[in-house]
């Protein structure tokens, strides 16, 4: 990665973190020698403003006390009980009609311990709650490993792994369901895409303009870093302001949720993404030379004129009309960017948006600090068209999942994955003859021999489509989940019916048949529920915990993850074997019978199954984004911390044993 973008990149991990944490107690420890071998662990929890935590309890029908359960290890004894230091503060609550005690800014508590060898450790669980005057918090836990000998140092201090937002409003700033990594992963390709939009035919022109530009300036070596830096701010403000503005606005005027509902919106509805699918093949037409795309030449004729003056406005007007004129190749870039981002997160699109712009900007800032490094530049000409005409074979590819997602939302059936599949395989075999000179078109130079460069690429593209083929009889195609239709969408799978297919689970003891199994499905032949109270009836049933799976038709991380992860032997057995499995899907737009509607606390009637699951996991969990699974006991509590977007099949089999384990304690 570019040294110049690792403080930036830094900054905004540590701007996503102070984020994330802000709205969670914080546990510290500390080991104080007593007489002999005795010693007592202190446990201090730091309480964010404005939210108060309830004592130990306990209360029986009333709110969650908080809970610390010390394990020892060998050659350490526990003595006596956990002790609050701290005084709570005690009161009559007419909502639970008992007294109960609180603590605020901070709490701590105690436990008297024996060593009976050199050192040793001691696990310490916590379980706790805080509220404020109108909402509650859901239950959080964590765990701490405490050294103990004689003068032990303090223990690091430890934040629960997955912080869980207020029931009232939206996932905290930057929380993601779908894990860090899937964050990291879009600024990432946001990066890549900025750097290869210079590559464009609308924006490598625009280089001697900006090297021309700057070689008038005046004013030293220090004013002409001055001016160049501000180009570059000038292109990342313009670039990423409008679509911050438009996020901020919409959550000053209604909220979080409104903010949410808006990108779940644009990424789930047929509208938005019928209209995505056409612009990007739009731009594909253009790309292949069927008509230019600009924006009105008044617009830019006058935006560049002003860019002539002198100051520091000649240089927002430069910016201004590099943003302009390059339209036609970013647009596209810049939406796919965007739309990979909105999974209804505050923080996310903003932040790909930034990387994009940097990235972007960075090559044209450096044009303009150093203009001698123009001439080391390869002159534009044909070769910026054969660019063009790859990003539109591009284009199309990437258009199909816009359409896929409105055909997956509302079961259309028009897409399913093996013509999905076809159009790719056709597209990028396509790709690969252009790549060979055997296809050409308006624009193109004639080419009398092939490179090694366009020969290389050739390879790996009609690779890529060998890599595809036997996905027309159901090869899993890791590679590709996130972006194809679920494979329970094609008709034929080859081996699909033989008597080594995997034993489906049944749905034995619920009455009548399972809701909305006629059109939702899972992945890899599981048989489970789409409706949380068939699930925990026939759960309680069958005596086994629930695998409550958030996830939706457009989440990529979804597929990603049940192609990667879930296809693993052992994990598809302890699936099959070990738990009930209900999937919620969270933007499928069926409209539901009036009995099924739910009405939110805000009086918001919500008619289709995506709004309510999504209500559900707002409410309930506090987050907003897929896939993210929850192991449910028989109480409707999770059994252990939630978990996200995460590829490590390890860990995930570790997730579910743990749940397991958890499950047996509790029976």
């Amino acid at each position: 990665m570019c040294k110049s973008l690792r403080p930036i990149l830094t900054i905004l991990a540590v701007f996503l973190t102070a984020n994330l944490w802000a709205q969670s107690v914080k546990w510290s420890s500390t080991v104080e020698p007593l007489e002999g071998d005795s010693y007592r662990i202190v446990l201090e929890a730091a309480i964010p403003v404005p939210y108060h935590m309830y004592d130990m309890g306990p209360y029986e029908g009333g709110p969650n006390a908080t809970v610390i359960t010390f394990t020892p290890s060998e050659g350490i004894v526990l003595e006596g009980e956990v002790e609050q230091l701290t005084a709570p503060h005690r009161y009559f609550d007419k909502t639970y009609g008992m007294e109960i005690g609180t603590f605020e800014g901070k709490a701590q508590f105690a436990q008297r311990v024996r060593l009976t060898a050199a050192q040793a450790s001691v696990t310490a669980a916590i379980e706790w709650m805080i509220c404020d005057d109108t909402s509650c918090l859901p239950p959080d836990d964590t765990e701490l490993t405490i050294a103990v000998p004689e003068g032990a140092a303090p223990a690091a201090e430890a934040t629960p792994a997955a912080e869980i937002a207020p029931a009232s409003a939206a996932a905290p700033a930057a929380k993601d369901a779908a894990g860090s990594g899937s964050l990291w992963s879009l600024i990432i390709e946001a990066i890549l895409w900025g750097f290869a939009a210079l590559l464009t035919p609308c924006v490598f022109p625009m280089v001697p303009m900006t090297v021309s530009y700057f070689l008038k300036g005046e004013g030293g070596a220090a004013m002409g870093r001055l001016r160049a830096s501000l180009y570059g701010l000038f292109i990342v403000l313009l670039y990423t302001v409008p679509i911050a503005a438009i996020i901020l606005i919409t959550r000053i005027v209604g909220g979080d949720a409104v903010t949410a509902d808006i990108f779940n919106w644009l990424a789930t509805h047929w509208l938005p993404n019928i209209l995505f699918f056409l612009v990007f093949m739009v731009f594909a037409a253009s790309f292949f030379g069927a008509f230019e795309i600009t924006m009105p030449s008044w617009m830019v004729n006058k935006t560049d004129s002003k860019a002539d003056t002198k100051g520091i406005g000649g240089i927002f007007f430069l910016a201004l009309t590099l943003v302009l004129v390059s339209f036609s190749c970013t647009g596209p870039i810049v939406g796919s960017v965007l739309i990979k981002s909105t999974s209804g997160e505050f923080w996310t699109p903003i932040i790909t948006m930034l990387a994009f712009s940097v990235a972007f900007a960075l090559p044209f800032t450096l044009f303009a600090l150093f203009p001698s490094v123009l001439k080391k530049m390869p002159k534009s000409g044909g070769w910026l068209n054969s660019v063009k005409v790859v990003l539109g074979f591009i284009e199309v590819a990437l258009g199909m999942k816009f359409l896929s997602v409105a055909d997956q939302t509302y079961h259309w059936g028009i897409l399913d994955r093996e013509i999905y599949l076809a159009v790719w395989i056709v597209v990028f075999t396509l790709l690969g003859l252009y790549l060979l000179g055997k296809i050409r078109f308006a624009h193109d130079d004639e080419m009398h021999h092939l490179g090694v460069g366009r020969l290389a690429l050739a390879i790996i593209v009609l690779s890529f489509v060998v890599y595809m083929i036997p996905g027309m009889w159901g090869a899993p195609l890791k590679g590709l989940s996130g972006y194809l239709p679920p494979i329970t969408s094609q008709d034929f799978v080859l081996g699909a019916n033989t008597a080594s297919a995997a034993p489906a689970a049944t749905s034995e003891g619920i009455d009548g048949k399972r809701k909305y199994s006629d059109f939702l499905h899972l992945p890899h032949g599981l048989e489970g529920f789409f409706d949380l109270e068939e699930a925990e009836a026939y759960a309680a049933k069958v005596g086994k915990p629930i695998f409550i799976d958030f996830t939706g038709h457009g989440c990529v991380n979804c597929r990603e993850m049940e192609a990667r992860v879930w296809s693993d032997p052992q994990v598809l057995e302890i699936l099959r074997n070990d738990y009930v499995i209900c999937a919620l899907y969270s933007d499928d737009k069926k409209v539901l019978p009036e009995e099924d509607w739910v009405t939110t606390d805000a009086g918001k009637v919500l008619k289709s199954l995506g709004k309510i699951n999504s209500y559900y996991a707002l409410k309930t969990y506090g987050v907003n984004a897929q896939p993210y699974y929850v192991l449910q006991g028989h109480d409707g509590q999770p059994l252990i911390e939630p978990r996200g977007y995460d590829l490590d099949v390890a860990a995930f089999v570790d997730f579910l044993n743990r749940g397991k384990e958890a499950f047996a304690k509790k029976q």
